[in-house]
């Protein structure tokens, strides 16, 4: 019994000139039909080989149609055109078996039909196959045999078309816009974005009612996130999700858009999507995605911990190989950040292991890497990426004999000689007269024995083979003790460290400072640590190696702390400062610990400990720690004690006149006096908003801030200051509303004046400035009184 699905059709009207292609299955074998037809009789005729195959179907039309044709292609052929000689064709190249057919009879219309040798029809059918015809028997006619007409009037059969798995007929409508979409998958496919945009644009514009309409702006999203075009993927991405929720893409665009949200700083609108994402879509690989765009925003806040965390996620959770080796070297980029280049060398051999080429995918950045490895003396790391890189190009690369001469330099500097070898003679193979052909050589000729050679990488490696050789033995124990110095000596207290056991474990009586480089290298990688703001590594060394943190270690402390925001560590390293008998540094804790509150909003607090600090530095000419009274505005302002921000403000111009730093805050003050309906308060400081705008040549308060003023003025009747500080604002740029509100309090105050000419013209230029806004009527009202 045969089982047949349509299971795709694809159609093209060109006016005139209509391609149909269908996919269906017989008996579980795919098989593709191409009908083309057109209002005239047209030639089509299959092209075969030397074994009589047929490699291509050329169908000739004396019409060029009204639309042009895009490449069609399914798994079956490729469709395409070409013009010659004024004559349009379609030629169709087969990637399996394909035979040509002519339709001149309509079996749902005709009643009679018989075996016909035609050249010219208006509809041809051309079937694609794997190895056996679908349905049709062919059979060699004989010589003998006679071609009768066949007319069955009496048991016409119904004619529906397509069916559907369930036996019900498919209406599908023909597509006029599948090609473009075709066309537009290919482009982005090809990473030319550009253009896949234009042509996203150009079918949304002729096809309004696409039924591609969600890819379509499912591709705009992609195209927009790949360009960084953040704004557009948010703009585009609200259409999608609001009306095609159900997609399958849905997933991918949460991720997307919550990526745009971060990268344009709105971390609140990121976490809504990444919470969406997140619940709605676990299980999907785009939730692993937005584990990687989460840690990104969390490590441009300056969160390094949660961007960590959500890193390691990202590569723990997944199986999908480009999240996991994506994950991975942003870990690595992570740790390379933090000078913790070993932990990130780890992350870089994991992608190393796993896709080698994704290295590839930035070819800048991993090579910036890689020569960040190189240049401290992780010359495996290193190495590696450079072989990745290698893997990938071709020869004739500008980059490939460089690269390959730094790779073999790299690995001769290792314990890897064999691999070391095998690349220097490569290159010398491959560059018989290359620029470096000297350098290799003499890297070559030093790889395995070099008596004069006694660097640090030389002695340690013969440190570690009489270690080896020798363990047990006077002499292994003395390798140890040799190479512990040494390692102390070139400040590798990690490495020291790393094999504290074997150390210990030597005869005390023979070496009696064992514990002593053990403690002195603990310090040392403290010390590292610190400077690297690593602060949870330093309080681990502390209590393994019983190591008592002194005052001294306190300032890195602190800034460690308040740099990956551990108000806790930070508020309790600045408490046990307070009390410091010297005075500077009692001044310098102070400042921090109100520095902590204040970003803890424990307001109490610091208006508790900045007037204690007010009084230490109020007298003094020291203006290291005056910006506490900015902080004390600040929380004044967020507990909402108007009389308290009003005597700080006058604090802060006292000690730092006017600057622009403080606009907002004599802002905000010029709003309590216009809550209180105070003018003469809103005067005063809206005048010092004016003056600091103008010495610094920025207008962002403006024409807030004059409009403001403006009322007060005439509030209190001083009518030509009004008029002088609304026309102020002739040579700034407004909105057109802004230009319709100041032209009509410009009239106003002109007809307060008796100047009604002006106040006419002004209220004329109100109207023009913006015909349909309230104060453009407010003007016309005021015209005719």
């Amino acid at each position: 019994m045969f089982k047949w699905i349509l299971f795709a059709l694809v159609s093209v009207n060109l006016f005139a000139l209509e391609l149909s292609i269908q996919g269906a299955k017989e008996n579980f074998k795919s098989y593709s039909t191409l009908h083309i037809k057109d209002t005239n009789p047209f030639l089509c005729q299959e092209i075969k080989n030397d074994f009589n195959k047929v490699t291509q179907i050329v169908c000739a039309f004396s019409k060029r149609p009204d639309k042009k044709i895009h490449k069609l292609q399914n798994n079956f052929f490729l469709i395409d055109t070409l013009v010659k000689k004024r004559t349009y064709f379609v030629t169709i190249t087969p990637f399996k078996r394909v035979k040509l057919f002519p339709m001149i009879f309509d079996l749902s219309k005709e009643d009679t039909f018989f075996q016909a040798d035609v050249k010219l029809s208006k509809h041809w059918m051309i079937v694609g196959y794997d190895e056996k015809l679908p349905y049709i028997e062919k059979k060699i006619p004989s010589d003998t045999q006679i071609n009768l007409p066949y007319t069955s009037r009496e048991a016409k059969l119904p004619f529906v078309g397509g069916l559907d798995i369930k036996g019900n007929p498919v209406h599908i409508k023909k597509i006029g816009d599948v090609s473009e979409y075709l066309q537009i998958k290919e482009y982005y496919k090809q990473g030319r974005y550009n253009l896949t945009l234009e042509l996203v644009d150009e079918v949304i514009l002729n096809y309004p009612n696409s039924l591609f309409m969600a890819e379509l702006l499912f591709y705009k999203i992609r195209v927009f996130s790949k360009l960084k075009d953040y704004d557009n993927v948010i703009e585009v991405a609200k259409i999608f999700l609001k009306e095609y929720s159900a997609d399958e893409n849905i997933p991918e665009v949460l991720s997307l858009t919550a990526q745009a949200y971060a990268k344009i700083g709105l971390d609140s609108d990121a976490d809504y999507f990444f919470d969406r994402l997140f619940s709605e879509h676990q299980d999907s690989p785009y939730a692993k995605w937005g584990f990687i765009y989460k840690a990104e925003m969390f490590e441009a806040s300056g969160a390094d911990s949660k961007a960590l965390t959500y890193y390691l996620k990202a590569l723990n959770e997944t199986k999908d190989i480009d999240i996991a080796a994506t994950a991975a070297y942003k870990l690595a980029s992570f740790h390379i950040s933090k000078l913790d280049k070993s932990k990130s060398s780890e992350y870089i051999m994991k992608i190393i292991k796993a896709k080698p080429s994704f290295f590839m995918n930035d070819m800048f950045k991993s090579t910036e890497m890689m020569y960040t490895y190189a240049d401290n003396g992780y010359y495996k790391t290193a190495a590696a990426i450079a072989k990745a890189l290698l893997d990938e190009m071709e020869r004739e690369n500008d980059e490939y004999e460089e690269l390959l001469k730094d790779r073999g330099i790299w690995l001769s500097k290792t314990d890897e000689k064999q691999e070391a070898l095998d690349s220097l003679n490569e290159y010398l193979k491959k560059f018989t007269d290359g620029e470096y052909n000297e350098e290799i050589s003499v890297a070559k000729d030093s790889l395995f024995f070099n008596p004069k050679d006694e660097n640090l990488t030389t002695r340690l490696k013969n440190y570690d083979e009489l270690m080896q050789k020798y363990n047990g033995d006077s002499i292994g124990d003395k390798a140890i003790y040799e190479k512990a110095k040494l390692l102390e000596q070139n400040k590798m207290y990690g490495d020291v460290l790393g094999f504290k056991e074997s150390i210990l474990s030597l005869e005390s009586s023979k070496y009696p400072d064992t514990k002593k480089i053990i403690r002195d290298s603990a310090i040392g990688v403290m010390k590292d640590a610190l400077k690297q703001k690593e602060c949870y590594r330093v309080l681990n060394i502390s209590k393994d190696y019983n190591i008592t943190l002194s005052n001294d270690w306190d300032d890195g402390i602190y800034t460690c702390a308040m740099k990956g925001a551990d108000f806790t560590l930070a508020k309790s390293t600045a408490s046990r400062n307070l009390k410091s008998k010297d005075l500077q540094e009692r001044k310098k804790w102070l400042y921090r610990y109100i520095k902590v509150d204040f970003a803890t909003g424990n307001y109490s607090e610091v208006v508790e400990a900045s007037k204690e600090l007010i009084v230490l530095i109020e007298d003094t000419k020291d203006k290291k720690y005056k910006d506490v009274y900015r902080i004390l505005f600040d929380t004044y302002q967020r507990l909402e004690e108007n009389d308290k921000m009003i005597q700080t403000i006058a604090k802060i111009e006292k000690e730092y006149k006017l600057t622009y730093k403080d606009i907002e805050r004599y802002i905000a003050v010029m709003a309590i006096g216009s809550s209180k309906n105070d003018d003469n308060m809103v005067i005063n400081y809206a005048s010092k908003v004016m003056q600091i705008q103008t010495a610094s040549d920025s207008y962002a308060q403006s024409p807030f801030v004059e409009f403001t003023i403006y009322q007060s003025f005439i509030n209190k009747e001083e009518y030509l200051k009004a008029l002088d500080v609304i026309k102020s604002l002739d040579t700034l740029e407004l909105t057109p509303n802004q230009r319709a509100r100041q032209k009509y309090l410009l009239g106003s105050v002109y007809s307060k004046l008796w100047r009604n000419d002006e106040s006419l013209k002004a209220y004329d230029e109100s109207v023009k400035a913006d015909p349909k806004s309230a104060w453009a009527k407010l003007a016309e009202s005021a015209k005719e009184l």
